[in-house]
This record gives C-alpha cells, structure tokens and sequence, in this order.
C-alpha cells in the first residue's frame, strides 16, 4: 500500500465523493505520473503505449463494482494532460469516480487537462462523479479544463455528477453526449465561483435514438468578481424528449451568461428549456438571522442548500 503525505489526502478528501482507498480498481496520477493502480476481477486498468492516460475496461459482469481514478498536482508549473477511455461492456453496473484537485503553492500556473471518453455498450447503467477543487497559498493560478466525451448504447443509463467546489480559477468544460435508441442521459452540474474566477461550461447532447431522453441540471453560485458561461444545447434527431434547466443565485458583482439551446429535427423530438438568475432571498436570510445566525452564516445555509 502507497503512504501519501497529508496534502495528498486531504486533496482526495475533497475531490473523492464516494472516498478514496487502495482497494479494488482505481488509478491515482499524481504530478503527471501513475503512483500506483489496481485492478478487480472485472474491471482492468491499462496504461496507454501511445500517449499519456489509461483505458479501463468494465466487463458486463460488473454489478455495483466501483472504479476510483483521482488525479493531484502539487508541482507548481505543471501542465499535466491525460486521456482515458472507458470500455464499458453490454450490462455493466458500474460507478466511474474521478476529478481532480490542484495544490499550487509557487507563483506559476498549473495546469490539468481530463479527455475522458465513455464507450457504452447495451443495457449498460453508468455513473460518472467528478468532483474539482484548488487550493495553496501561492499566486499561480489553478487551471480545469475537463472533456467528457459519452457514446451511449441501445437501453444503457448514463448518470454524470459534475461538482466545482472551489478555488479553481479558471475552467472550460466541455461536455460532448450522443444517445442511442432508448437511452438515458442524467446531468447535475454544480459550480461555486468567486474571487476573479472564470469558468465557462459547454454541453452539447445528440438525441440519435428512437425513445432516447435527456435531463440536464445546472445550479451555480457566482460571488465577487467572478464570471460563468453557461451553454447547454439538446439536438433532437429522433422521436425523444429533453430537459434543461440552469439555475444560478449571483452574488456582489459578479456576472453570469446562461445559453440554453434547442434543436429539433425530427417532428417528436420533445425539448424544454428553463434558465433563471436571481439574488439570495432576503426572507429566507432574515428567517435564519432570527435563529441566531450571523449574515455569512445564513449566506452559507442558503447556498449549501441550493447547490444540494
């Protein structure tokens, strides 16, 4: 078993949502490099000959199995990209954990790059958690730029869970779906931004099969000076239905955009979209001042609560 140093595990801590442990399947890239990894019975994990990154192949016998892939840079100026490839085979059961945590103590950037790309087999059920978290005491910014690339086959369940906790100082998601006949497609994204931070986030999801559906929810919080970009598009190609919704509290000076879009192009491709910015409710604070609370501690209730 690997001993890690008390600034690597307190990053798992926070970007782990389900715990990280050297059990089981998992891989932990930390500063560019794979410091260890393990497999399961059926689920194998193999580094990749060509570029940096790991495939992950999930056999179909998979059932409830978990696979735990955290990265951590501490390396001030490290510019780290990987890509990984998940193999997921028909009738899979399967939670996928990743995300990532940047301790940046120097005055440069540092820098991580995620291209994950999801092959989904048939009546395949997948959930992917991905949780990103900054922090360090140095002026070097801590960069996010993550890809989630899906394929989802015929009755297969794609849930992804996406979470910026905090002291990320600038990122660009961008999400890339296509679902096949009567598959599924779960989105909560969840985004905490202040200081000058800027993040942007674009989601594009191609309804291709007959009966496929979508739900994508977005909730964020902008503070101070911050700045967040919201781009989620549904392209209905078939008989299907989508939803989108973006909800966002902003906050001090910040500004928020948010772009819904929605692209029919079939004659029963049903998509809806919603999107709503506003300020913390000013009953709900004066409500918990009266239970003792000082006007940070109400904020904080409030927004814990509505990124739940």
């Amino acid at each position: 078993m690997m001993k890690l140093d008390l600034t690597t595990e307190k990053m798992l801590e926070q970007i782990d949502a389900l715990g990280f442990s050297q059990a089981g399947a998992f891989n932990l890239r930390f500063n560019g490099t794979a410091l260890g990894h393990s497999d399961s019975e059926h689920i194998k994990i193999v580094k990749k000959s060509d570029r940096p990154g790991i495939d992950i192949l999930i056999d179909g016998a998979a059932n409830g199995e978990e696979v735990h892939i955290p990265v951590v840079l501490s390396e001030s100026g490290l510019h780290d990209v990987v890509y990984n490839d998940f193999f997921i085979a028909d009738g899979a059961n399967v939670t996928i954990v990743a995300g990532c945590g940047i301790h940046n103590d120097g005055c440069d950037q540092s820098q991580h790059d995620g291209i994950h790309t999801f092959h989904i087999g048939k009546n395949a059920n997948v959930t992917y958690l991905e949780n990103h978290y900054g922090e360090g005491s140095g002026t070097g910014g801590r960069v996010l730029n993550p890809v989630t690339q899906a394929f989802v086959g015929e009755n297969s369940v794609f849930t992804l869970n996406t979470a910026q906790i905090r002291g990320v100082d600038s990122t660009v998601r961008e999400t890339n779906v296509s679902l096949g006949r009567e598959a599924k497609l779960f989105v909560s994204e969840k985004l905490m931004t202040h200081g000058g931070q800027h993040a942007e986030s674009n989601m594009s999801v191609e309804l291709n099969g007959e009966s496929s559906s979508a739900q994508i929810v977005s909730r964020s919080v902008a503070k101070d000076d911050s700045q967040q970009v919201f781009h989620p598009k549904a392209i209905g190609k078939n008989l299907c239905k989508a939803h989108i919704q973006c909800d966002s509290i902003i906050m001090d000076r910040a500004q928020i955009r948010s772009i819904p879009e929605i692209d029919a192009r079939h004659l029963d491709a049903q998509i809806i979209h919603e999107a709503a910015i506003g300020r913390i409710n000013n009953d709900q604070l004066i409500k918990l001042r009266t239970f003792g609370l000082s006007a940070e501690e109400a904020e904080a209730v409030i927004i814990e609560n509505f990124l739940k």
